[in-house]
């Protein structure tokens, strides 16, 4: 490792998700290579516990915020708190150090994550009855309680935070999906940075599961909020 590597002035990536019920954070080098990982049980301190999480990784790492050149957001699905949390975070410190932002697909991650390539079908919890069903390149539907999900022939179910709701198989499956996360959304979010991929700040927005008022849910989709506050 060169001197300028030891020293903290690396330049490198964030990762930022609130989607799920563990929050991420990780670092990683500009051509995805890890380089350090944080998470830990969301509760409902999202606000007061990220920047701090942030401010242990960049120095467990020996990394200086002031050498983040890009950051990756997970856009949900997922709930609304978490996720405006997350996304309003991500947005600041983008904003703040004049860096490009890519929003990922935190479902897009968890399937890419889970190992069962473009046959993986997610199933989210939506609520305490509902559950959400995450295609990759598809709109997610609603699952109302009680209904089971419809697979085509080899499709294979993943569950992620659903215990006791899903087949024990699909949440196996799902915790292996969670294992990776944080790689894969490391992964495809610097791919993007790096073909010059960034989105829109004021334009990036979350997919809701939890909805905020005044939005409904229509023909069993969700009629997703598009909040550019």
């Amino acid at each position: 490792m060169s001197g300028a590597e030891s020293d903290g002035r690396r330049s490198w990536l964030l990762a930022i998700d609130t989607a799920t019920s563990r929050v991420v954070v990780a670092a990683a080098a500009p051509d995805g290579t890890p380089l350090g990982v944080s998470t830990w049980d969301a509760g409902r301190t999202h606000g007061a516990q990220l920047l701090p999480a942030i401010g242990r990784l960049t120095g467990e790492a020996n990394l200086r915020r002031s050498r983040i050149r890009g950051v990756i957001v997970g856009t949900g699905p997922g709930a609304f708190t978490g996720l405006r949390v997350g996304i309003a975070t991500a947005k600041a410190l983008a904003h703040e150090l004049d860096v490009p932002i890519v929003g990922v697909s935190s479902g897009a991650a968890l399937l890419d994550a889970s190992g069962t390539g473009d046959r993986g079908v997610l199933l989210l919890p939506a609520g305490p009855n509902d559950r959400l069903v995450v295609r990759a390149g598809a709109a997610p539907q609603l699952l109302p309680g009680g209904s089971e999900p419809s697979l085509a022939p080899g499709e294979i179910l993943v569950a992620l935070d659903l215990d006791g709701r899903a087949p024990a198989d699909a949440i196996a499956r799902g915790e292996t999906a969670r294992a990776g996360f944080a790689a894969a959304l490391v992964r495809l979010g610097a791919a993007r940075l790096a073909g010059g991929d960034a989105d829109d700040l004021a334009r990036l927005v979350p997919d809701y599961v939890s909805l905020p008022r005044g939005v409904v849910r229509e023909s069993g989709e969700v009629a997703w909020s598009r909040d550019h506050r």
